[in-house]
């Protein structure tokens, strides 16, 4: 998947915005305030997404190209390679569940002004 591609998804979802709160490459998707999809939009070698931490783990142990959260939390989030053995599918799907479960955390007047 190329990086407009992964843009573009990210922000045809619900109440999303993007920014680089970090420096002047690595480009933040949040819903709610609160990040869900992090990468460098130079290299984009990597997708970190926020994970429910049992899915996280089984993540990490069946797809090499998963690893721990680079830069974050251990357990709630994970570093998906981008090297293109991930399928689109899979990588929108993860970013998916990453969205929703950021979406669900959120206080119910925030979520309901976003959906």
């Amino acid at each position: 998947m190329d990086i407009e591609h992964y843009r573009n998804f990210c922000l045809s979802l619900a109440g999303v915005s993007e920014g680089f709160p970090f420096d002047s490459q690595t480009l933040v998707f949040k819903v709610g305030g609160k990040m869900f999809s992090i990468f460098d939009v130079i290299t984009f070698d990597g997708i970190s997404l926020k994970c429910a931490p049992e899915k996280a783990i089984a993540l990490r142990e069946q797809f090499r190209e998963v690893i721990p959260g680079y830069h974050l939390n251990k357990n709630h989030w994970n570093t998906v390679n981008c090297n293109g053995s991930i399928s689109d599918k899979l990588l929108i799907d993860w970013t998916l569940d990453s969205y929703n479960l950021v979406l669900n955390s959120l206080p119910k007047r925030i979520k309901n002004t976003l959906i």
